[in-house]
This record gives structure tokens, sequence and C-alpha cells, in this order.
């Protein structure tokens, strides 16, 4: 991976390995995503809006598309069958150094428990390696989510020693470990 470079995030057309396929949102995924967000262990974990209703969901897709447009961030729909979404995977240049790529992710309350976390955090960290070359795949995680950490493992990220970093989420602040791919 190139130490000194930074990156601009094209969209892949799609990925596919490991059971399941990554694309872009679309229009026609509104009440997908609403269903995916809707949820009280996604509003735990994740900065989105909660409630998460469909007004929520178009801008939501907004942003997503806005942040693609500028090359900062890629917002990837989960399937197992390139149709229905289960979850979604984000990859972004990280705030704290613009050479190093962060993923997050999640999946729907009625998907999880199936590895489709381990099998996209695989997928994307291999487009990431393969095609984005950053100096760093990252993930940040809270200490109490004990199955995101676990992906993490099952994935090839370790734990760094850096020190914790804060991102305000709504009305609370996450506290976020930082974990590294193994390259």
């Amino acid at each position: 991976m190139d130490t000194n470079r930074t990156f601009t995030l094209v969209p892949p057309v799609g990925l596919e390995g490991y059971g399941v396929r990554l694309r872009e949102w679309e229009d026609t995924d509104l009440a997908d995503l609403v269903a995916l967000y809707d949820d009280p262990e996604m509003a735990r974990w994740t900065p989105v809006a909660s409630p998460f209703g469909p007004d929520a969901a178009r801008a939501y897709l907004a942003g997503a598309r806005q942040g693609r447009a500028e090359g900062r961030k890629l917002q990837l729909a989960v399937t197992a069958d390139g149709l229905v979404p289960l979850g979604e995977v984000l990859l972004f240049r990280s705030g704290s150094d613009e050479r190093d790529l962060e993923l997050a992710y999640g999946v729907g309350a009625a998907h999880r428990g199936q590895g489709l976390a381990k099998r996209a955090v695989r997928l994307a960290a291999e487009y990431a390696v393969a095609e984005i070359r950053p100096r760093r795949v990252l993930l940040r995680i809270d200490a109490a989510n004990a199955a995101s950490e676990a992906v993490a493992r099952s994935c090839a990220f370790e734990l760094t020693d850096e020190p914790p970093v804060r991102r305000g989420s709504r009305d609370r602040e996450a506290v976020l470990r930082t974990w590294r791919l193994r390259v």
C-alpha cells in the first residue's frame, strides 16, 4: 500500500464473493433501508437518525450519493442475490488521516448470525487493498460491541494501541477503538 498518497473512492460496478454481492443503493431500496436502520441495535452502534423513517432514508441516500460523487465514500448494500439489501458496508476516507480508509458495516436484524458482516467486510477489505490501496484499512469499533469485534478478528483485523477515537453520535459520544487490517 502507498503510504504517502490520498485516494479517491470510485464506485465499483459491484463486488461479489464469499456468497455476498455488494452493490450501490437504488431509489427502489428505500423500504429496505428503513427496515435495516430503524432498529434499536443499529441506533445503538451507528450515527444514523433514530427513528429512521422514509424521510431519513431519502436523506441518507442523498448523502451517500454526494459522498460518492465527491470521491469520499462508498456505501454499498449487502445482498445475497444482488437484489434484496440485507445490510450495508461503507468505505470512507478516515477523518484522522486521509491516507487511511475506514470500513463500517451493519446487518439487518432479520439477517444477523449468518456471517453476512464477516463476508461483506472481507470482500470490501480485499477490494480496498487491491484497488484503492490506502495506507491502512481500519475499523473503529465501540469496545462494548462484542459482535463487531468478533467480525474484526475473523477478517484479519488486529486491535491497535492507538488512543480511542471519540465521535459524536446524536446525543451521546461514542468511544471507538481502532482495528487495523493485517496485510
